[in-house]
């Protein structure tokens, strides 16, 4: 799959990939790592960067972002996404320029268009002093000739919701009261400028004590690999590189499905407009741009990932729970203990995944095994629309009429946003918003191993294979009573039956009486 930093990501994995190896060795201290730098960059000619010292630099932090650290010592930064500041010095400051274009007319509009004197006519074409542009653009709308081009940076252009600065000597910086870390900008940057953190060393001394890890894969992961990796595949591999066990999140796709589907009746039936609460970049967009509606409209179930982890917790207390998908945003709803208890301990992307199962020499590779644990609807939550899809299968099969149902499915910054900023102002025509940062859903996550169309076709040869049990029927083979589904921790047991069942258990209790 080709990115803007396609090139960087040999050595990006290179370096998660010989990380592990060090703390598999049980030699990831000062030596080792030093002695990584060297390998990976010998000198005396640089790689990548300008001078050889830089690229090693560069080197160094990544180092640090695989052990879980800042990129820098004395960084006390809690983002996911972090920048790597040596790496980030190419990206011209100024983002109006003047092309070739400019025939230095006698009109002069540029000039006369500009409020802030920023523009001077020189021998052969005007110029900008980017000290004095305040970028408002009206010097590129006056020109006849177009020749004046607004260059906007990718890492900023990628940014659904403006929180990506520079300071006065270029380098980018990110508004952590904005971000939400979705991760769009790393893979914008073709310099490998914004990085995430993650934890190789801390998931492998897990694994190599006594405690129980369990691996739990995303929705999305069926079909990254191909149609021949099936989720049994990726099972096998995970025992091979020394977890428990792993458990597909399309089952908590089941179970938040389940309680979100009661919440949405009860809605409906209040006149209340609410959305979903799976997508972590879309949870951090409503808590950090849209507050009234996080507290108020906001579902308050807890995301698959979340839903799986206590779950594990609830049937192997002390057990440790690792989320593997494409998503950079599932790291902060894991880190953050105080707003969801009990969530993953650990989030890997599968560029992370991959780069693991090489430091032990794991492949995957086709199996016979038919693991299934999810319905199909849980496994398509990865997919736009396919939350909705299945809160709505589990309201039909609740029996509950859900033909007057308005649904509004945003797939992407842009659409979250404005559809968020409609429910604020009370402009909202929709019952129910589905939101998701990533265009296309989970499968256009950031961190997808493939391109969102490779990935569909393989998808749909991998869920034609999946049986057709009810997510009702299927939720009654798991212990929902000894966990708890929702953010504040209340348990609601009854949510996942059926009116049928409902009114059963009514007349028990009153014969009871």
């Amino acid at each position: 799959m080709i990115t803007n930093d396609a090139s960087l990501l040999d050595l990006k994995h290179k370096i998660l990939e010989e990380v592990a190896r060090l703390a598999w060795k049980d030699e990831l201290n000062e030596e080792g790592k030093q002695k990584l730098v060297y390998e990976l960059i010998p000198g005396p000619l640089a790689k990548y960067r300008c001078c050889v010292y830089k690229d090693r630099e560069l080197v160094k932090q990544r180092i640090r972002l695989a052990e879980g650290k800042n990129p820098t010592p004395g960084n006390d930064s809690t983002n996911i996404v972090q920048i790597l500041s040596p790496a980030c010095e190419e990206c011209p400051i100024s983002s109006y320029s003047v092309t070739d274009n400019c025939r230095k007319c006698m009109g002069q509009a540029c000039k006369n268009a500009c409020k802030f004197d920023a523009i001077s006519i020189g021998n052969h074409r005007s110029h900008i002093d980017p000290t004095k542009c305040r970028e408002c653009g009206k010097c590129a709308q006056a020109c006849p000739y177009n020749a004046i081009v607004h260059l906007e940076r990718p890492c900023k252009k990628a940014c659904p919701v403006g929180a990506i600065t520079y300071n006065e000597y270029g380098i980018c910086i990110i508004d952590e009261e904005k971000c939400i870390n979705c991760g769009h900008c790393i893979h914008a940057c073709p310099f490998g400028a914004p990085a995430s953190k993650s934890n190789l060393p801390g998931i492998i001394a897990d694994i190599k004590s006594d405690r129980e890890v369990f691996a739990m894969c995303a929705p999305a992961t069926e079909g990254q690999f191909g149609p021949d990796i099936t989720m049994g595949s990726i099972r096998v591999a995970c025992k091979e590189l020394g977890f428990t066990d792993m458990v597909e999140v399309g089952l908590g796709g089941d179970m938040t499905a389940a309680y979100e589907s009661e919440e949405w009746s009860e809605a409906k039936e209040a006149g209340k407009k609410m959305t979903t609460s799976c997508c972590p970049a879309f949870i951090n967009m409503l808590r950090k741009h849209f507050p009234e509606l996080y507290k108020n409209n906001m579902s308050s179930v807890v995301s698959p990932m979340c839903a799986i982890s206590r779950y594990l917790k609830a049937t192997h207390p002390g057990c440790i729970t690792v989320f593997v998908g494409p998503c950079i945003a599932k790291k902060s709803e894991a880190a953050d203990k105080e707003l969801v208890a009990e969530n993953a301990d650990y989030v890997l992307t599968y560029g992370e995944f991959r780069a693991f199962l090489r430091s032990k020499d794991v492949e995957l590779k086709p199996c016979e095994d038919r693991y299934q644990e999810s319905s199909i609807f849980g496994k398509r939550f990865a997919t736009s629309g396919g939350v909705a899809k299945a809160v709505i299968e589990c309201m039909e099969e609740r029996g509950v009429d859900t033909n007057d149902i308005s649904l509004r499915k945003c797939a992407g910054g842009d659409e979250c946003r404005k559809a968020l900023t409609l429910l604020q102002f009370g402009k909202l025509p929709e019952d129910f918003v589905e939101g998701m940062v990533c265009p296309g859903g989970c499968v256009g996550g950031p961190s997808k191993h493939r391109t969102e169309s490779e990935t569909l076709k393989a998808r749909e040869v991998l869920l034609k294979q999946a049986d057709g049990r009810k997510v009702l029927e299927n939720l009654k083979q798991y212990p929902m009573d000894k966990f708890s589904m929702f953010r504040d921790d209340i348990i609601h047991k009854a949510w996942i039956e059926t009116e049928a069942e409902k009114a059963e258990r009514a007349a028990r209790e009153a014969e009871n009486k």
